[in-house]
């Protein structure tokens, strides 16, 4: 009894933390110090008109928002690109006498692509894996061409938003399958960075399973690094599991060592045709600087060929 009585505060925060112009709805996700909602939009007439629907807000305490407040800062930046999430702003709001920062999101009712691959028991068809691949270097391009580096590129921060040429196939009646009713979109800047800022004390952000040997190595986590995780994300796609095969229950030190020290490398599927494995050749080069941009990699066969 008294569990139920400690939650209940918890869920009425979340749903009476309201906007202005929006009502907040059930937690979606938790990070170190934000949560993600799902919020629907107030049916009045406000200054918020622009607002969809439904949306996804990420929200945290004022006074633990610094990393939320970045971030805002960061897609303010990369506003206009249709690779990549969209903001639709921030509000304070106020609730459980707290006030709380809030990241107004473009919401993906598809998922995120991990959970796509999850649900795909085994990887996905690389004719799929091509077209969502396409549209994660095109966003990459974008950021990399604004001085970013998202630093965190892996499946979980690639959203799956309604496409809306699935709309029209309804509309003509044409048959379609659940892969293509979704377009994917890079999400979650939280841990993005101008190129050549300052070193965190880590030496590195992200995921360890999906950082490259010179961040690891040396602490240098520049647009190379986005490439190396986009190589592990398609590799994963193909597969279904972690493109570094590391065993279960390995600590964070274990696969840092195996990275830095290059005794284990990402896998390049076997099962992929040969232009699909030369492309994740050149998202695998040791060396960062000859490593390919996101540009070049947008002209390789294995995403400039036919069907794409």
């Amino acid at each position: 009894m008294k569990r139920k009585q400690h939650e209940k505060p918890q869920d009425k925060r979340d749903y009476e933390n309201n906007g202005e112009s929006w009502l907040r709805g059930k937690t979606i996700g938790r990070g170190g110090f934000s949560r993600v909602s799902l919020a629907m939009t107030r049916r009045v007439n406000t200054r918020r008109c622009n607002l969809p629907p439904i949306m996804a807000v990420k929200w945290a305490e004022i006074l633990q928002s610094d990393t939320l407040q970045e971030e805002r800062e960061v897609l303010a930046d990369l506003d206009g690109c249709p690779h990549i999430v969209h903001c639709f702003g921030d509000e304070v709001t106020f609730g459980n006498n707290e006030l709380y920062f809030n990241l107004l999101l473009e919401y993906g009712s598809g998922g995120s692509l991990a959970q796509h691959i999850k649900r795909s028991n085994g990887g996905l068809p690389e004719s799929e894996v091509k077209r969502y691949t396409k549209s994660i270097l095109e966003g990459l391009v974008y950021i990399h061409s604004r001085g970013y580096v998202h630093c965190d590129i892996k499946p979980a921060n690639i959203i799956l938003v309604p496409s809306s040429t699935f709309a029209f196939s309804l509309s003509s009646r044409k048959r379609t399958t659940r892969s293509y009713c979704y377009v994917v979109k890079i999400a979650d800047f939280g841990l993005a960075k101008k190129v050549q800022q300052k070193k965190l004390k880590s030496g590195w952000r992200g995921t360890p399973l999906y950082l490259s040997p010179e961040v690891v190595r040396d602490g240098i986590q520049e647009a190379p690094a986005d490439i190396w995780a986009l190589g592990c994300t398609v590799a994963e796609m193909i597969t279904g599991k972690p493109a570094l095969s590391c065993k279960v229950g390995s600590d964070v030190n274990c696969i840092l060592f195996q990275i830095s020290s290059g005794f284990s490398l990402p896998e390049v599927p076997s099962e992929m045709s040969d232009e699909g494995k030369d492309f994740l050749n050149m998202c695998f080069m040791k060396n960062a600087e000859l490593r390919w941009t996101a540009k070049m990699l947008l002209n390789h066969p294995f995403i400039a060929g036919d069907g794409i």
